[in-house]
């Protein structure tokens, strides 16, 4: 048995029209710095999604979320930020912004695997 990690995660939020302050969940960020783990999950529920704001343009939100990933992985195709130490990439994209994706508070927690981790609070969360 692997020993327990701490763990900080976001959700992530797509706030069609941030001046109203709604959001649907469509993603959760998650660091494990000691597994040298970061990554993101994310989904665009389209029906659901141009229901709640239908002039939204999912592709665009899409290519942002792409990019994001990128700054998970690390490396040149993240951009500058990509480049940066994996803490500070996570902090980047977790950073408060007033744009149509955000994330929430960052929370933390311990876990084995930060994989599993990942995809349970994408299930708790998103889907």
């Amino acid at each position: 048995m692997r020993e327990k990690e701490i763990f900080e995660y976001a959700v992530i939020r797509l706030v069609p029209s941030v001046e109203r302050e709604e959001f649907i969940n469509i993603g959760v960020i998650l660091l494990c710095r000691k597994r040298r783990f970061l990554d993101l999950k994310f989904r665009l529920d389209s029906d659901r999604i141009k229901c709640f704001a239908p002039e939204t343009d999912l592709e665009m939100i899409q290519q942002y979320l792409e990019g994001w990933k990128e700054v998970c992985k690390g490396g040149k195709a993240g951009g500058k930020i990509g480049q940066l130490d994996l803490q500070v990439r996570f902090r980047w994209l977790t950073a408060k912004r007033s744009t149509i994706i955000q994330s929430s508070a960052v929370h933390s927690g311990l876990c084995e695997e930060p994989e599993g981790c990942l995809e349970r609070l994408f299930k708790n969360y998103v889907s």
